[in-house]
């Protein structure tokens, strides 16, 4: 059993940064994806952000240049650094992992960008 807990999230005016964590209960270097992805209210859970164990990373165009994702294996932990945020990065973010043909999902973290 995968057990995935997101923090990090907050309330930071647009143009901040925010930078959001996902601790695993097991050795994330066994995961094959793990990934960021994003629901606002009122609208469908969408694809942020995603790391492959051998280093590869693909993102969302809306993100694209100004969002970074990072893996610290030793730490089992997942990373995704937002800068430049927007009012419409407001949403929960949640954490994803692809192990063993299997998805997990954290509870998600909370992320509103306003003035």
């Amino acid at each position: 059993q995968v057990q995935l807990v997101e923090s990090g999230g907050g309330s930071v005016q647009p143009g901040g940064s925010l930078t959001l964590s996902c601790a695993a209960s097991g050795s994330i270097s066994n995961f094959y994806v793990m990934a960021w992805h994003r629901q606002a209210p009122g609208k469908q859970r969408e694809f942020v952000a995603l790391h492959t164990s051998s280093g590869g990373t693909n993102y969302a165009d809306s993100v694209k240049g100004r969002f970074i994702i990072s893996r610290d294996n030793a730490k089992n932990t997942l990373h995704l650094q937002m800068n430049s945020l927007k009012p419409e990065d407001t949403a929960v973010y949640y954490c994803n992992a692809l192990y063993k043909l299997l998805d997990y999902w954290g509870q998600g973290t909370q992320v509103t960008v306003s003035s």
